[in-house]
């Protein structure tokens, strides 16, 4: 009966650590408004330029949803500003999305923002 107590003991323990691993990571995560003080709107594209992220950091798109929206897309679309695969829509105006590791393209999918006027960003998201 000892052995069981003792495996017991080691789960309960790889639980708990586990868990501390899990929060640490959570209550590291960042909260960025993508644009800064200017939100997503005209020329945004240089905002992530000499930042680091990382997996998990939450992005809040702020804009007048009557003027634009953020489409997320792949490379191709981004390279061409073209919505017509879009990975994910979004249009409230105060969108907040959690990113995973890896490359991240948006782009506004209304008029010609993104191809006049810079309304495109990359962003990269560390491990």
């Amino acid at each position: 009966m000892g052995e069981g107590r003792s495996n017991n003991a080691m789960i309960a323990i790889m639980l708990l650590f586990c868990m501390f691993v899990f929060h640490s990571e959570i209550t590291h995560a960042e909260i960025y408004t993508v644009g800064g003080a200017a939100g997503w709107s005209p020329y945004v594209r240089n905002w992530p330029i000499d930042k680091y992220f990382k997996n998990g950091d939450q992005f809040v798109f702020k804009y007048n949803p009557k003027l634009y929206n953020v489409v997320k897309v792949d490379q191709a679309g981004y390279n061409a500003c073209d919505v017509k695969n879009a990975i994910a829509v979004y249009k409230s105006g105060n969108d907040r999305v959690t990113l995973q590791s890896g490359v991240h393209f948006f782009i506004c999918g209304i008029g010609d923002n993104c191809p006049r006027h810079g309304m495109s960003a990359v962003i990269q998201v560390e491990n």
